[in-house]
């Protein structure tokens, strides 16, 4: 009701005037909601009530536009796709990707509960808001993120116990999930069962299968022959033979790709490792002061990108370099046909920046990690960072030592990694002034 009329509990002290007003106001008032209220069950009687479209899997609009794939060709690469791993609510999983479809149905579809009162739809409750239902990092909070949740689809994964251009481990997958990633916004599901956090990870092999195999259509266009008349053959053969197999096996291959790591010595002397180990860090053969700084506060370089944004940089500078070519380029002397591939390449440039703009984030640099501050995002266990200097962090500007530092030797370079957040200026050093609380 507006300010104007009166309170009900004034009625008894209002004039017989003042008291019709009032009520004549309350009349039209209960009119409007009745009116509103009436066009609410209309609405919902047209739309249904509480209905939503079913999830489906967006298309990687990104790569399709730079492999300039026409129409017909999106739609047939969407028609495969469908035919071999089905939609977000009914998954499905050939034989060949060596995937348990009783794990990826736990993990799918609408979050709910079955007849026996298991939770169903884990991956949608508890992912799909920074990773998206693709698994495509475009989740409805990713932008907000920094950095922002991982993009499944070119299967590439930087926190592994694997050799750096193999696929993580089921266990090691289990593990990101069960501790989360320090520094991130990736939280821990430690209180999830053992079920679950094993079908959530069943659930993101899936999605990287299929994002690696979208990527392989799209990309399997340009090998065509003439004679294919631009479409791709949709026989067994090469479809799951060629294509699913082999993307497949590289995960199934993944236990046997474990990176081989000594013992450390028994006998180790902790303070002539942590000597060595700043050695190796500022030598030649580790330069791990290159990128991390001459304080390891991770300054020593601010301009790099991981694999997920230098796509979309390359990206954005083709577009630019082919905008301004195509704005400089005189079309008085052009033939019909320069003519004509002249506006073909000014409309694809114009499509390419809107899906940038639509279909992909802004890009952001990578900085090194601040080893100062004890924070690891692979884990903090010695074995952990031992991973990390070995194989180098895939995706990442991260190189390997291998090869170059032996591998028993690494172990020094892990020590003095964890001895400086207690050096000068560490987080946990003791040049830091103590405040009150922190003295007893």
């Amino acid at each position: 009701m507006r300010a104007t009329p009166m309170h009900s509990a004034h009625l008894v002290l209002a004039s017989p005037m003042q008291l019709a007003n009032c009520l004549t106001e309350i009349g039209r008032q209960a009119s409007r909601l009745a009116f509103l209220l009436l066009c609410t069950l209309v609405l919902a009687s047209v739309i249904g009530c509480g209905a939503t479209p079913p999830a489906y899997f967006r298309p990687n609009m990104v790569e399709s536009t730079k492999q300039r794939l026409n129409p017909e060709q999106e739609r047939q690469v969407a028609t495969v796709l469908l035919a071999m791993f089905g939609t977000p609510d009914h998954p499905v999983a050939l034989a060949e990707t060596g995937l348990n479809e009783a794990k990826l149905h736990l993990a799918a579809g609408p979050v709910r509960s079955d007849i026996v009162g298991r939770k169903n739809g884990l991956y949608r409750e508890h992912c799909a808001h920074c990773h998206g239902i693709t698994g495509d990092g475009l989740g409805p909070t990713a932008a907000f993120l920094n950095p922002y949740p991982r993009d499944y689809r070119p299967g590439v994964f930087k926190f592994k116990s694997t050799e750096r251009a193999d696929k993580p481990t089921q266990a090691d997958l289990v593990r990101i999930l069960h501790n989360g990633i320090a520094g991130t916004s990736m939280p821990s599901f430690a209180l999830l069962s053992e079920t679950k956090i094993e079908a959530l990870a069943e659930y993101v092999k899936y999605l990287t299968i299929r994002g690696e195999t979208e990527l392989t259509l799209i990309r399997a266009f340009f090998e065509l022959d003439d004679d294919a008349k631009g479409t791709l053959p949709e026989t067994r053969e090469f479809l799951v033979e060629e294509t699913l197999t082999p993307i497949a096996a590289k995960w199934q291959a993944a236990p046997a790709a474990a990176i081989p790591v000594p013992p450390i010595p028994a006998n180790i002397d902790l303070v002539a490792s942590i000597a060595k180990g700043r050695e190796l860090f500022y030598g030649d053969k580790a330069n791990c002061v290159k990128c991390h700084g001459v304080t390891g506060l991770g300054d020593g370089q601010a301009n790099d990108y991981d694999d997920w944004n230098k796509v979309i940089v390359e990206a954005d500078k083709e577009i630019r370099s082919g905008t301004e070519q195509a704005s400089q380029a005189s079309t008085a002397g052009m033939s019909p046909e320069q003519l004509a591939d002249h506006r073909l390449q000014l409309v694809w440039l114009e499509k390419f920046h809107q899906v940038l703009d639509g279909d992909a984030l802004t890009p952001r640099t990578i900085p090194p990690r601040n080893l100062r501050q004890g924070i690891y995002r692979g884990g903090r266990r010695p074995l952990d960072l031992y991973y990390r200097i070995y194989a180098g962090i895939n995706g990442a500007p991260m190189p390997a030592a291998k090869g170059t530092v032996p591998p028993e030797d690494i172990w020094h370079i892990v020590n003095y990694v964890r001895s400086l957040p207690y050096e000068f200026d560490g987080e946990l050093g003791a040049d830091r002034p103590m405040v009150a609380p922190n003295r007893f």
